[in-house]
């Protein structure tokens, strides 16, 4: 089989990787036929990591399985499943915390995509080995698209998770949004349909304000402090000058989740959150314990995260298509 793999920046390339197979009967193999990259990969791609090529890229899809061991009850082969970002056994003391991202079985850090904490490939393959299967794999709920989907893995779940709880304690907050990619288009979206009563989406990319706007959200393309305003903020850009912005901007006792990945240090005005009382949580996402409820919002045609999706292209294209600075592409392969 190939794997799409990081060798430079803005550099990837098909190499060849014996096929996987299954090493115990709790886990499957799949074939990923909608694949699309995290934010995180675009500044990956972008020379910002810090894992030294060359590795296998890619942990955001929505995959067909193509074989399963004897125990596997929660999927069978044939079925489409979204497959989450990072390793996890499902039956730790963390996993059943919700807190999948920190399984004490696996190596800290394991995940797709980086060879962090093991070795475990990337979702740009033709095939991946799926450990702990019916503690990971989730399947795709009939009549959901697997393209406007595929970003479930992560991006799509995160974006629920950063919201949909808050607003379900505060009906009709206000939310602010500071983005600078796929995540926070994809909070705006999510907390206007669960009735966030103001939305201010910030990006100096106007085609991202575009899309912002035909999810209702007030736009702007940068961010002035506006003390007290707002009840729930997301970051979403990975500077941590544009965090300080955003928590200047909230009401007293309100939260501000912060999904950016921040290579570079930084200040943040904490006396203003002490006189303020806000919570910030900055976090690795653990996205397992999101998908079933993300799915279901997806599901129930009240957000439409396929207007998030760029470009759709043909999985053969992703060595030259994937370095494009897109939005958010979808690659989708037709054989699997």
């Amino acid at each position: 089989m190939r794997e799409l793999t990081y060798v430079a920046r803005r550099t990837v390339e098909w190499r060849e990787a014996p096929d996987p197979r299954l090493q115990s009967d709790g886990e499957a193999i799949v074939a990923p036929i909608a694949a699309t990259p995290c934010d995180v990969d675009s500044a990956i791609l972008a020379g910002h990591g810090f894992v030294d090529p060359p590795f296998a890229l890619g942990h955001e899809c929505v995959a067909r399985v193509v074989d399963v061991g004897a125990t596997v009850t929660a999927v069978a082969p044939g079925d489409l499943v979204v497959v989450p970002w990072s390793i996890n056994c499902g039956t730790c003391d963390r996993c059943r915390a919700g807190l999948t991202a920190h399984c004490s079985t696996v190596p800290y850090m394991a995940m797709y995509g980086a060879p962090i904490g093991g070795t475990w490939g990337g979702l740009f393959s033709d095939l991946v080995r799926v450990p702990y299967a019916d503690a990971m794999l989730v399947p795709l709920p009939t009549g959901l698209d697997p393209v406007a989907m595929a970003s479930a893995s992560d991006n799509w779940s995160l974006a629920w998770r950063l919201v949909a709880p808050h607003l379900e304690a505060r009906p009709g907050a206000r939310v602010l949004v500071v983005a600078r990619g796929s995540i926070g288009l994809y909070v705006s979206d999510i907390a206007r349909a669960l009735g966030a009563s103001d939305v201010l989406y910030v990006d100096p990319d106007p085609e991202h304000r575009a899309l912002a706007r035909g999810y209702g959200a007030a736009t702007a393309d940068s961010l002035d402090p506006l003390p007290q305003n707002y009840d729930i903020a997301v970051e979403a850009t990975g500077r941590v000058d544009q965090l300080a912005l955003t928590v200047k901007c909230l009401t007293p006792e309100a939260i501000c989740e912060s999904a950016g990945n921040h290579f570079r240090p930084g200040e943040l005005p904490l006396l203003d959150m002490y006189l303020t009382g806000t919570t910030l949580r900055i976090a690795r996402d653990n996205v397992r314990a999101h998908i079933p409820d993300a799915l279901k919002l997806a599901a129930s045609g009240k957000v439409a995260p396929e207007k998030v999706v760029s470009h759709i292209i043909d999985w053969e294209n992703l060595p030259t298509a994937l370095p494009e600075q897109h939005l958010k592409p979808v690659f989708v392969r037709r054989d699997a």
